[in-house]
């Protein structure tokens, strides 16, 4: 990706004196070109020093603004092991400030579109960064770089939604996947806890069925032995009934009436 830095080169010859007198009627002209050839050699510290005098000479000094976004930007990955974000953070603040004059040429709107563009594609903010490289290029539809970086972060940005959709669509089956697991682990207990109060029931029922069982044999024992008692009563009256009639046909025959009779 390019990013863009404005730059101011002094016309020699003919315009050389003119540029003496406009750098003494403008000295945040001489503080930004300054920076700018600080810029160049990789003293980003040291130019963002010099924008920053220049802002102190002219608060409104456009250049100084963009050029400090841009030296932000690069300061964020001065270091190759590691990005600050936070200077991109600081970067994407300056570039949104500037993106809120609408003063400036369509032009200068184009390339703050497209420098903010570039700092929230870094910072992975791609929906954010489509709507710049979009806005860079209705700025200035011959941006060849706006263009390709706005088909590029739509394309990732496709990858990254069908990426975002397969984990949900893989979230929601695993989901679903245990939820049935749930749902026939649960059906399985309750089938096991159903068989266990039958069997349980089935117990009960058994354990009743056998006491009445066995009572209705304690009883029918019971009847029995009282049906052979008065059986055995019922024989002996019967016995004691015979044995008088044999008495008292004796007694006939000897004469002789004895009353009363053994009590069996």
């Amino acid at each position: 990706m390019k990013y863009r830095i404005i730059t101011f080169v002094a016309i020699v010859f003919a315009s050389l004196y003119a540029g003496q007198v406009l750098a003494q009627q403008m000295p945040e002209r001489r503080l930004v070109r300054k920076g700018n050839r600080q810029f160049n050699r990789g003293e980003f510290d040291l130019s963002l020093d010099s924008y920053a005098k220049a802002l102190q000479k002219d608060p409104n000094c456009f250049e100084s603004k963009f050029n400090t976004a841009n030296v932000q930007f690069r300061k964020a990955f001065a270091d190759s092991t590691q990005v600050d974000t936070k200077m991109l953070e600081k970067a994407e603040k300056s570039l949104r400030k500037l993106a809120q004059d609408s003063t400036r040429t369509e032009i200068e709107r184009g390339d703050i579109a497209y420098n903010l563009g570039n700092t929230l594609f870094m910072q992975q903010k791609l929906k954010d960064a489509l709507g710049c490289y979009r806005d860079a290029m209705r700025f200035n539809p011959t941006d060849t770089a706006a263009k390709f970086n706005y088909a590029l972060t739509k394309e990732l940005l496709k990858q990254q939604q069908q990426q975002q959709q397969n984990q949900d669509q893989n979230q929601d089956q695993n989901q679903d996947q245990n939820q049935n697991q749930d749902k026939q682990n649960q059906d399985q207990n309750q089938d096991q806890n159903q068989d266990q109060n039958q069997d349980k029931q089935n117990q009960e029922q058994n354990q009743e069925q056998n006491n009445d069982q066995n009572q209705e044999e304690q009883n029918q024992g019971q009847n029995e032995q009282q049906i052979s008692e008065q059986e055995q009563q019922a024989m002996l009256e019967a016995i004691q009934a015979q044995e008088d009639k044999t008495q008292e046909k004796l007694k006939e025959k000897k004469g002789v009436i004895i009353r009363g009779g053994k009590n069996w």
